[in-house]
């Protein structure tokens, strides 16, 4: 059954959809607001905190990704060269990186302006992207931070998408 079978109302709310969703996947969440949800998605290399909270101003669904991260302070301009040269390969959303709250951050908004609906495909989709983003670049964040690898060395061993299986 398609995930959007389940969902066959117009006007169903985006964070609705996603609470259906992470039923779906078993996922722990917890709904902050009517138009937010936090949840934890388990990945390869770390659990991620993924939030998303939705606009009605300017109409978006807004998906933040986190992870932890604390690298030594003389390791920060490399690890900048190493966010931006990643942003140039990723084709939806970005990374930054929060100093204050020590945390790697993967951004995306998907607007759906003129009372657009997003699918509950579209959103599994965000966070599926999401995810596959930040366990693709966590090795080589964790190489630029720790092991002094330059971006260029770090992002050489960056998880490319395999397809089928060992």
């Amino acid at each position: 059954m398609a995930l959007s079978e389940e969902f066959l109302s117009d006007e169903i709310h985006p964070i609705d959809i996603v609470e259906g969703l992470a039923e779906h996947h078993e996922w722990d969440f917890d709904r902050v607001a009517e138009d937010q949800i936090a949840m934890a998605v388990e990945g390869q290399w770390r659990t991620y905190s993924i939030t998303l909270a939705w606009s009605p101003y300017d109409e978006t669904l807004r998906l933040i990704c986190t992870f932890e991260m604390e690298p030594p302070e003389d390791a920060m301009p490399q690890l900048y060269e190493g966010i931006n040269t990643v942003n140039d390969q990723c084709w939806a959303g970005a990374f930054s990186y929060w100093g204050e709250h020590k945390l790697m951050v993967y951004r995306y908004g998907l607007v759906l302006s003129g009372g657009q609906v997003a699918s509950p495909e579209q959103i599994d989709t965000m966070i599926s992207a999401a995810v596959a983003a930040s366990e693709r670049y966590y090795p080589a964040f964790q190489l630029i931070a720790w092991a002094g690898k330059s971006p260029k060395e770090a992002l050489q061993i960056a998880i490319a998408e395999a397809y089928g299986r060992a």
